[in-house]
């Protein structure tokens, strides 16, 4: 059996769009020791794809981050073969909030040298000696006490368009980047409660402990992440101290948790958080585009990308034919977040 996708995306897409069964979206996560990632990976291709499930997986030698398409016609298939391996016995799953069965259109697992990319040195501290975890009830209720910091642990794109009310958002790019820049932040603060959540609860197990060696006294963490907190808050009637969307990492970007708009427009300012990235192949900016916006920049962020993607694509081809990655036609890389209202207002100008 191949072990590798061989079918390029636009037609992956198209299967996808067209398929007719349903599809469970669920993630997981397990640090556990896992002597010859390659080996697992190797089964695990051969064992998912013969389920048809789709997603991204992650495996290291430190444990297995997961996020899946299952169709549900083959969950009770999954769920056996998945317990059956007694390093992920029993391990938590979180169902996807909103969930059309489109999330993923194809099933990549990948060796990497850690399941999330913190940029941590594992030998210099405790991973294992890691904070509380809280239910939705007791995070609701620790949040309610005086002196409670709540930390987003998630980059600022996701923070953006949905997090919890009060909670201290640091302007990141990455989780290896926030680290630091959250030690540093709270340095003077280490006596007092700080709660941590981040989408499925897996950023927050190595940053929990990263603070606890850091000298942090009273660190919790959301069992779960916001995933798990909205399906135990719709279980239990409880209030959502969540508002917004929550930045999911495949084709749905975003599920909406409350009806609260909290993000603008890149390019009009209007109210608005759905993530878009650039239709110009080359770029694909990360960004938020309103309706309006998206119609009259026809899904790109600037004119520029805008003139590249209107080309035939060979002419496209031909414009990144041997240039190397980092000549490539984007306009803007999404690591320089650029104030498009600025950069559309200075390009009418020039007109």
């Amino acid at each position: 059996m191949l072990l590798q996708n061989r079918v390029n995306k636009k037609e992956l897409k198209k299967r996808i769009q067209e398929e007719t069964i349903l599809r469970t979206t669920v993630s997981f996560y397990r640090y556990v020791i896992i002597e010859n990632p390659a080996e697992l990976r190797n089964q695990l291709f051969e064992l998912w794809q013969e389920l048809n499930i789709l997603g991204r997986i992650y495996v290291a030698h430190e444990g297995i981050n997961a996020q899946m398409s299952v169709p549900e016609t083959r969950w009770n298939d999954f769920i056996e073969a998945l317990y059956r391996d007694l390093r992920f016995k029993d391990v938590p799953l979180k169902i996807a909030v909103e969930d059309n069965g489109k999330s993923f259109y194809k099933l990549t697992v990948k060796v990497r040298p850690k399941i999330v990319a913190d940029g941590l040195n594992d030998d210099a501290f405790d991973v294992t000696n890691v904070g509380n975890h809280l239910t939705a009830r007791q995070f609701n209720e620790a949040m309610a006490q005086p002196g409670t910091i709540v930390v987003d642990m998630r980059n600022h794109y996701e923070s953006e368009v949905g997090k919890f009310k009060g909670a201290i958002t640091p302007d990141a790019d990455t989780f290896r980047e926030e680290l630091p820049q959250v030690i540093e932040e709270l340095k003077d603060k280490k006596g007092q409660k700080i709660l941590m959540y981040c989408t499925g609860g897996v950023r927050c197990e190595k940053a929990s402990a990263y603070l606890k060696h850091h000298g942090f006294k009273d660190v919790n963490q959301l069992h779960g992440g916001i995933i798990d907190y909205v399906r135990q808050i719709k279980a239990e009637g409880l209030p959502s101290e969540f508002i917004g969307k929550n930045f999911v990492f495949d084709e749905r970007v975003g599920e909406r948790i409350t009806e609260d708009v909290i993000a603008n427009c890149h390019q009009c300012g209007a109210p608005c958080d759905t993530h878009v990235n650039c239709a110009n192949d080359d770029c694909h900016l990360l960004f938020i585009q309103c309706p309006a916006c998206a119609e009259k920049m026809k899904g790109c962020c600037t004119p520029e990308c805008m003139h590249i993607a209107s080309l035939p694509a060979e002419e496209q081809r031909a414009l990144r034919k041997g240039k190397k990655k980092e000549d490539s036609l984007s306009v803007y890389k999404s690591r320089l977040r650029p104030n498009l209202r600025d950069v559309l207002a200075q390009r009418k100008k020039e007109e």
